[in-house]
């Protein structure tokens, strides 16, 4: 039994700052949040911010092993498979170098405070089953998406495609691809189909560059995320580069957006509309994309977007908005929530939060702007 005590606490969904204390159990469920409560072990957060960890819903950990490669290259030269110099990179590895590069990458992601990470892993089912190595041992929880280069190609074999499908499904949390550029309607459809029979994610790319959008106009009469929504996707990740009324087809979807800003400049991609979805009601959720282009830092990922944001819309948009995507706007993501079960700091919940120095009287501009590793004081 243990008491966080006197620190600020970012409370429920909705983050709500109070000065409370958390109970939590042996077991480490929270047990009691009051004014008052007091058990065990007392931990004192006098001067501090009790923060939901956090969840980075887009990684490519597998890259690790090329950090900072590819600059000044397009994004099709760098991550389209097979040819992307990342896809290059991994086959040329062996596996103990791989698995090296993502543990290093995990335990980074865990002393950042991120306690849930979204993965595409490459390289079919040795692929999942190399991350599934590389995590033991190490306190994070890996959402895993395979793929499978039977996906792939204008006239796959959907015989070939379903029983590699069953055979990641059997290990991996769901399927991640590429994009539409790399597979056909069928294949997609296929995927959302048995994804969501076995109770697993189906995620895809969308309209990450203004030329894919372009080309999937062109060949089909419909943009990339309305594709993605019509084949039933849980996830889309990127709608940098909406066109016709694919902002407000992602509002009425079932589908929920990650958007990963850093990468998209780095890779001269474009801004999101960030304001224009919010106006929807839209609660995206938040990643740092490749490991090659970008640390996994949320804190960098959540100052580069509220900034770029605000001045790319010249709107305002609330900081809590921002720490909500990369902590709690998963809990209430109906397509992911269930999957994914990540707590917030609410009675009955388990407790997995962060203990941070506040520097500033705006707690979530203190997290945003100030927050540096060495001010994450505990982590439980």
């Amino acid at each position: 039994m243990k008491t966080i005590a006197n620190g600020l606490i970012l409370k429920g969904i909705d983050l709500s700052p109070v000065k409370e204390n958390i109970v939590i159990d042996d077991e480490g469920n929270i047990i009691e949040i009051s004014k008052d409560a007091k058990e065990g072990e007392i931990i004192d957060a006098s001067d501090k911010i009790v923060c939901p960890r956090f969840i980075n819903s887009h990684t490519h950990i597998g890259d690790s092993i090329i950090k900072d490669e590819g600059d000044g290259l397009s994004l099709d030269e760098v991550v389209k498979p097979p040819h992307g110099i990342k896809h290059l990179a991994l086959e040329s590895a062996s596996d103990d170098e791989l698995i090296e590069a993502m543990r290093e990458s995990m335990w980074d992601m865990h002393n950042l405070g991120i306690s849930h990470f979204i993965d595409y892993r490459e390289g079919g089912l040795e692929g999942v089953k190399l991350i599934k190595e590389a995590s033991k041992d190490i306190p994070i929880t890996p959402i895993i998406l395979g793929r499978d280069s039977s996906f792939y190609g204008e006239d796959p074999n959907y015989h070939q495609v379903k029983v590699a499908i069953r055979k990641l499904l059997k290990y991996a949390d769901g399927i991640g691809l590429s994009g539409f550029g790399e597979i056909d309607t069928t294949v997609a459809e296929i995927i959302c189909e048995k994804c969501e029979a076995a109770g697993k994610i189906s995620s895809i790319h969308v309209a990450e560059s203004e030329s894919n959008q372009f080309t999937s106009l062109e060949k089909t009469g419909k943009t990339e995320p309305q594709r993605a929504f019509e084949a039933g996707f849980n996830q889309v990740v990127h709608m940098t580069n909406p066109k016709n009324d694919d902002i407000e087809l992602l509002s009425k979807s079932n589908s929920s957006l990650t958007i990963c800003p850093r990468s998209n400049g780095a890779l001269s991609v474009g801004i999101i509309p960030l304001f224009d979805i919010l106006k929807t009601g839209v609660k995206p959720l938040i990643g740092s994309d490749n490991i090659m282009i970008n640390r996994p830092n949320l804190f960098r990922e959540m100052e580069f977007t509220l900034k770029i944001m605000k001045g790319f819309s010249k709107n305002y948009i609330a900081p809590v908005e921002v720490l909500k995507m990369a902590t709690t706007n998963v809990c209430v993501a109906d397509s992911l929530s269930e999957k994914i079960k990540k707590p917030y700091i609410e009675e009955g919940q388990k407790g997995q939060f962060m203990i941070i120095n506040q520097k500033s009287n705006n707690p979530y501009l203190s997290l945003i702007n100030r927050t540096e590793i060495d001010d994450i004081i505990q982590i439980i």
